[in-house]
């Protein structure tokens, strides 16, 4: 911890792949390099690296792993690459901290027992990345561990933002509206900041992050005011198997009519749903693309997903009463041009003007010089999110130290 320029090691995890990323700290954390366990829980795990210093690149499959095996595997390969206790901390995104976590902070006996209570509120994520926790625990017992929640973004939306229409004494449960990708827009809205200045990060700024999971988010002010997903990740627009908003009687009329549990509906809308369910051949945008003019399920599962995002951009512009900056990030948001084009057609009304060639090329800036709302495209990174969180409780934690030990000279 007292190194001038520590490293970190970062931890991202997600429902079935495991993202991690070594930065040398400082007021702007460097990156090293990154990789990823990808098909967790899928037939061909797969490892790819980077080393951004040598410029090295190695991937390949590993087996196939659940979690616990793949995070196993994982450590023992970054046992081999670095020595774990030359690190000062590890940084871990965790997707939910309930009502009570929202800072980044130190992991505690305390935290854990808190996170495993909560662990129903994200079942296909929580429980995994407690794992991880755990098995570093295990494996370096005093490395120091940082978590970082991807609802602190959202912890400022209005109350009317957050209440489900449910029986009151659900919330005293803690079931609310969260909202996730949080370490992803608190990125976002810092690089809008450093591109575009404070003027434009204050304004109207609906922020779209497009990946396999897939959210947007209403900011005002520098603050989230609202956002698709809910309770869960599995709320919101469709997404690559999530299934978004749904009519909740449909759970009744599934168990009626196929006898479908409560445990099969969660697989269901979590597992084989969204662009997967509607296509029935893929969950991958770019495949679905590939085959929508010969195939009229992949050419739906496309169209739906346009759609509906298209939808919740002019839900979020209501929120906030306007737009003046709409923002794509994510898998496919960085890079399917044509994706993009298709959401903004129509949202003419919305002061939104797509320029052809710029969107082609993935610009920085995509909407014309007429537009009245900017449209950008911006390479989001939650592992860097996560690097900043962890050098600052770093550094409150060597300035208490120091204020301590000048208390105890003073007696």
């Amino acid at each position: 911890m007292k190194q001038e320029n520590p490293t970190v090691l970062v931890m991202n995890g997600g429902s079935s792949s495991l993202k991690f990323a070594l930065y040398r700290l400082g007021d702007s954390p460097q990156r090293q390099w990154h990789g990823k366990v990808d098909r967790i829980g899928l037939r061909g795990t797969t490892l790819t690296f980077d080393d951004i210093e040598r410029n090295q690149h190695d991937s390949g499959v590993i087996g196939d792993f659940d979690h616990r095996a793949a995070a196993n595997f994982m450590i023992d390969w970054l046992g081999k690459k670095i020595s774990l206790t030359s690190i000062a901390a590890v940084g871990h995104r965790v997707v939910n901290g309930g009502a009570h976590y929202h800072e980044p902070q130190r992991v505690t006996p305390e935290l854990l027992g808190a996170l495993r209570g909560i662990s129903a509120y994200a079942p296909e994520h929580l429980p995994a990345e407690i794992g991880v926790i755990d098995l570093f625990h295990q494996r370096v017992p005093d490395l120091a561990q940082i978590v970082c929640f991807d609802t602190a973004f959202h912890r400022a939306m209005p109350r009317v933002a957050k209440i489900l229409p449910i029986p009151r004494r659900l919330q005293a449960q803690g079931v609310e509206r969260y909202g996730f990708h949080g370490l992803s827009y608190a990125f976002l809205m810092d690089e809008l900041t450093r591109v575009a200045g404070e003027k434009a990060a204050h304004g109207k700024v609906v922020l779209a992050h497009l990946g396999n999971g897939a959210s947007l988010a209403a900011v005002h002010g520098g603050k989230s005011i609202d956002t698709s997903m809910g309770f869960t990740p599995a709320a919101g627009v469709p997404m690559g198997t999530r299934s978004g908003d749904l009519d909740p009687g449909l759970v009744w009329y599934l168990a009626q009519t196929e006898h479908m549990t409560a445990e099969q509906f969660h697989h269901m809308v979590n597992h084989e749903s969204g662009l997967l369910g509607v296509s029935e051949t893929s969950s991958d945008l770019r495949d679905l693309l590939a085959h929508e003019v010969g195939d009229m399920r992949a050419a739906e599962a496309v169209a739906l997903f346009c759609y509906q995002i298209k939808k919740c951009i002019g839900a979020l512009a209501a929120a906030l009463g306007g737009l003046d900056t709409l923002v794509f990030a994510g898998g496919i948001g960085e890079n399917a041009a044509v994706i993009r084009a298709r959401i903004c057609a129509g949202l003419e009304f919305l002061g939104i003007e797509i320029e052809e060639n710029r969107n082609a090329t993935n610009a920085g800036v995509i909407s014309t010089h007429g537009s009245s709302a900017t449209v950008r495209v911006m390479r989001t990174d939650e592992e860097a999110m996560i690097a900043k969180s962890v050098y600052r409780v770093l550094h409150l934690s060597i300035e208490k130290e120091n204020a301590h030990g000048r208390e105890d000279k003073k007696s």
